[in-house]
C-alpha cells in the first residue's frame, strides 16, 4: 500500500477534525463526535477503525480528495467495519478542494440509506410503521 505524501495526510486529518466539528454543531448540538485516534494509520500501518468516533449508527470514512472512487472508498469502509466487528452502517463523506463542508458528498448503499429515510418518514408522520 502506497503511503500518502505528508501534505495529503495533514489535509485528510484536518478534514476529519472539521467534519467532526460540523457534525457536533449541526447534528448533535454538543461535543460528541471527534476524530478517531490514529485515524488512517498514517506511517505506522494501523488498519481498521472508522475515521470518526461518537457517530452512532455510522461507520464514517472521511476522504478529502479531488477524484475519489466512491465504490472503492465504500469497500474500504465495509472492510474496516468487518475487521472491527462494528454494527454501524458504512458511509463515505468526501470533500473536494475549495468546497464548503456542508456541500460535501455522502455515499452509502441504498439499503443503508433506506433505514435512515424510513425513520425520517416515520418521524415526520408520512408513514405509520
Amino acid at each position: 500500500m502506497a503511503l500518502k505524501p505528508r501534505g495529503a495526510k495533514q489535509k485528510g486529518d484536518k478534514f476529519e477534525r472539521e467534519l467532526a466539528q460540523w457534525l457536533n454543531e449541526h447534528i448533535y448540538q454538543r461535543e460528541q463526535c471527534s476524530r478517531a485516534p490514529l485515524s488512517g494509520g498514517g506511517n505506522i500501518g494501523i488498519v481498521g477503525g472508522a475515521d470518526l468516533i461518537g457517530t452512532p449508527e455510522l461507520f464514517v470514512e472521511a476522504k478529502r480528495v479531488e477524484k475519489l472512487s466512491f465504490p472503492q472508498a465504500l469497500e474500504q469502509a465495509e472492510r474496516n467495519k468487518k475487521l472491527t466487528n462494528s454494527p454501524e452502517l458504512p458511509i463515505v463523506i468526501n470533500r473536494r478542494n475549495r468546497q464548503n463542508i456542508e456541500d460535501a458528498y455522502v455515499f452509502m448503499r441504498l439499503k443503508d440509506f433506506a433505514k435512515f429515510y424510513r425513520l425520517a418518514m416515520k418521524f415526520l408522520g408520512y408513514i405509520k410503521q
